[in-house]
């Protein structure tokens, strides 16, 4: 998932940045207010970390703006207020979650996926399709309780297709939430992982997991248990 991160000091960004990229987030760094509401026009984000003591502009200002472009991904509100005022404020303002600093990677890192799983209309940890499970908390994907053995990029992939299943992606639209800003978008690296994820996933051809649309990208099929409930 392509995630915005938006702190003004350097240490913290950086570590946080590592964190992130270490468990699978293309990560868009910003230092202020203003670099952020820049990529945030430029650039499709899943997520964001931002923190509400920035320069130039202040973040409950930063959060206002992207939910007036009608940006609707979910938004980690990172803050070193203790005031409670200030928590409500962020949330009131379009975050979606908050943490209180100095605080622990695991707890963002956790916040962090259930907000996706939330934005996704899940609410567990396991993402089940038919005979294919993803477990988003110990990335395991699993068909007919099976282990599949995927790497980092191809578990990323599933993910992204799994979380919008139904819905038409376009290559470009994957390596744009997949890699950081800098990587070569006329690659053919997502044909590649695709077609690695198809004979993993499906090596009898019984389940179907991705379609290609013609032209268009790539398909998602398999219906998650969630939307028969």
């Amino acid at each position: 998932m392509r995630l915005l991160l938006v702190e003004d000091e350097a240490p913290l960004r950086e570590q946080l940045a590592q964190h992130l990229q270490n468990n699978g987030y293309a990560v868009d760094s910003a230092a202020d207010g203003k670099e952020a509401l820049y990529l945030v026009r430029e650039f499709a984000y899943d997520l964001a970390v931002i923190d509400l003591g920035l320069p130039l502009i202040d973040g409950i200002t930063v959060i206002k703006k992207i939910r007036e472009q009608q940006k609707r991904f979910p938004i980690l509100v990172l803050t070193a207020r203790g005031r409670w005022q200030d928590k409500v404020e962020g949330l009131e303002a379009g975050g979606d979650d908050y943490v209180v600093k100095p605080f622990h990677i695991e707890e963002v890192l956790a916040r962090l996926n259930a907000l996706l799983r939330r934005s996704g209309g899940f609410a567990s940890p396991l993402l089940e399709f038919d005979r294919l499970v993803i477990d988003t908390a110990k990335q395991e994907v699993t068909v007919d309780g099976v282990a599949i053995e995927l790497t980092a990029f191809e578990y990323k992939a599933l993910l992204y297709l799994a979380h919008r299943h139904g819905q038409v992606i376009s290559k470009t639209e994957l390596t744009e939430h997949l890699y950081d800003q800098d990587f070569d978008r006329d690659s053919n690296v997502i044909e590649v992982f695709i077609g690695r994820l198809r004979k993993k996933l499906d090596p009898e051809h019984t389940l179907n997991p991705i379609n290609t649309v013609r032209g268009r990208g790539y398909r998602f099929e398999l219906k998650s248990s969630a939307d028969a409930e």
